[in-house]
């Protein structure tokens, strides 16, 4: 193998468009690089996901791929989704936390991996182990299951576990932790400061758990953790000290190494994304990732070439990277099992599927306070209040709708009216809403977000200060219903998909009961 070659295995390369790219096309035949991530520009119908994913491997096989091409996807659900229509809506990492049972989380990991794998994706890039203890993190949230490190740890383990059931390789992530920042790593360096005894005692937990339980591959983060690293602002991706010393020889990881997008502001504003992708390699990761420009993920190729071929990157790393990488796709997947996949199958968003993940759904939404307990009466004459889509991270797929609440609620209810806010404007829409909000009998008040947004909390008080009872509804952080315990209920759905608003919908009009509860603390 060349040595462009040997580079190019360590590329994980995204692309746009629902069929192959010639830019894909090129670098599987000129470098034969290790894989492709796809996100919701890639996404069709699951006819079109599989003829895609066929394709792929058919141009991988045609360039002499002695294995499988990798093909990855960000299927964490709940608020980081790419499958759309046709397949089965998952709780959210967050949602199996309130629901409070690791067989949910075995059972919710097994069934993404089995539409996955029907669909030719083999890698997902999931769990997310973070601890989400700091409520202005603006990145994990909800992605995380939660703020207990134990609990946090035992649904990470058994989310993995399951895919891996359904034979689809798993990603624990972001490594060593990014779930104590104020700051999204797509925008700029976090920071954080723990000590040692702090980190293992917290953040590690999951990590070292999963990495008992059969770890697959781990993805690094972009975080400074000056405890660990002695160069100033020296992202845990680029540091040979945390990939190296603390990963593998301290807590003993023999799996594949990722790095996180290396076109993400804390590396491309800084050492930037093809320098950046040398460095990752030489501080000890596998697999190198560029998502999106094709510039930079070829050259990002021949520049880890060109330092193999200057010796500094050491070949024989690469080469056990090389043997990592091609060992975990045999565990997988093989050519045969590809060639046999040639339609969907029918439990692909089957109605099975979508019962099953309903029921947790009911388990995990949550009551999290309120001063009254009365549900929609059939004559009510409710207004349905929600802002419109705003996305809080990069990672966050735009394609999905808040808009599905009011289908939802005019399919359980007769007498429905709505109101939909742009979030940037809450103050000019604010008299006008409370105006009309006076001639309804129930309001439901949807949330995004306003436990860091003024104008929007204090829209929703002044709602609430109408007298008409309020049914208030936090659709992505739960930090939000700490505000509003004056309403008549205020729950908790933690994410904004349309299984969950199924369930919230029937909830509101008495027709089901639900049993979340609260996995951070928001008071």
């Amino acid at each position: 193998m060349t040595l462009h070659k040997k580079a190019g295995r360590l590329m994980i390369a995204g692309f746009k468009g629902l069929t192959i790219s010639e830019e894909i096309k090129q670098l599987i035949h000129t470098y034969h690089i290790g894989g492709v991530i796809l996100f919701g520009r890639n996404i069709g119908t699951p006819e079109e996901i599989l003829a895609l994913t066929r394709s792929l491997q058919r141009e991988a096989k045609s360039a002499g791929y002695d294995v499988p091409l990798l093909i990855s996807i960000d299927q964490e659900n709940g608020v980081v989704r790419r499958l759309g229509e046709g397949t089965t809506i998952i709780p959210g990492a967050m949602l199996l936390g309130a629901a409070q049972d690791p067989v949910n989380a075995r059972k919710a990991g097994e069934l993404t991996g089995k539409e996955l794998k029907a669909l030719g994706i083999n890698w997902n890039l999931a769990p997310v182990v973070d601890i989400n203890n700091n409520p202005k993190n603006p990145v994990i949230g909800v992605r995380s299951f939660g703020e207990d490190p134990k609990k946090v740890s035992e649904l990470a383990k058994q989310s993995m576990l399951g895919m891996q059931d359904a034979n689809v390789m798993t990603t624990l992530k972001h490594f060593p932790g990014h779930g104590d920042t104020s700051v999204d790593s797509h925008l700029d360096l976090p920071v954080i400061p723990h000590g040692l005894e702090r980190l293992h005692a917290v953040e590690l937990v999951p990590f070292k758990d999963c990495i008992a339980a059969g770890a697959d591959a781990i993805m690094s983060a972009h975080v400074y953790f000056p405890a660990l690293e002695g160069e100033d602002n020296l992202p845990a991706t680029l540091s040979r000290s945390v990939i190296t010393g603390l990963l593998r020889e301290e807590l003993g990881f023999e799996g594949v190494v990722t790095t996180d997008c290396m076109e993400m502001d804390a590396i491309a504003k800084g050492i930037g994304t093809i320098s950046g992708s040398v460095k990752a390699v030489q501080a000890g990761v596998d697999l190198v990732m560029v998502s999106h420009i094709h510039d930079l993920q070829e050259g990002a190729i021949l520049k880890i070439a060109e330092a193999m071929e200057r010796g500094d990157i050491d070949e024989a790393q690469v080469d056990r990277s090389i043997e990592r990488i091609n060992g975990m796709i045999a565990n997988y997947v093989t050519w045969n099992e590809i060639e046999e996949i040639t339609s969907v199958p029918e439990f692909v968003g089957s109605n099975g599927h979508q019962q099953e993940m309903a029921e947790i759904y009911q388990q995990g939404i949550t009551l999290a306070g309120g001063k009254g307990d009365q549900s929609i009466a059939p004559d009510d004459k409710v207004l349905l209040i929600y802002p419109h889509n705003e996305y809080a991270t990069m990672v966050e797929d735009k394609r999905y709708s808040t808009l599905e609440m009011a289908e939802q609620l005019k399919r359980v209810h007769a007498h429905v009216e709505v109101v939909e806010i742009d979030p940037a404007n809450y103050e000019e829409q604010q008299l006008k809403t409370v105006t009309m909000a006076r001639d309804f009998d129930r309001l439901v008040i949807l949330t995004l977000n306003a436990a860091v947004q003024d104008s929007q909390r204090n829209f929703v008080d002044e709602l609430i200060g109408t007298g008409v009872p309020s049914d208030v509804i936090a659709i992505r952080t739960p930090y939000d219903a700490a505000l509003f315990t004056s309403a008549n209920r205020v729950y908790c759905t933690y994410e904004f998909t349309k299984s969950a608003f199924e369930t919230m919908a029937e909830v509101l009009v008495g027709k089901i009961e639900i049993s979340g509860k609260l996995p951070v603390t928001i008071l």
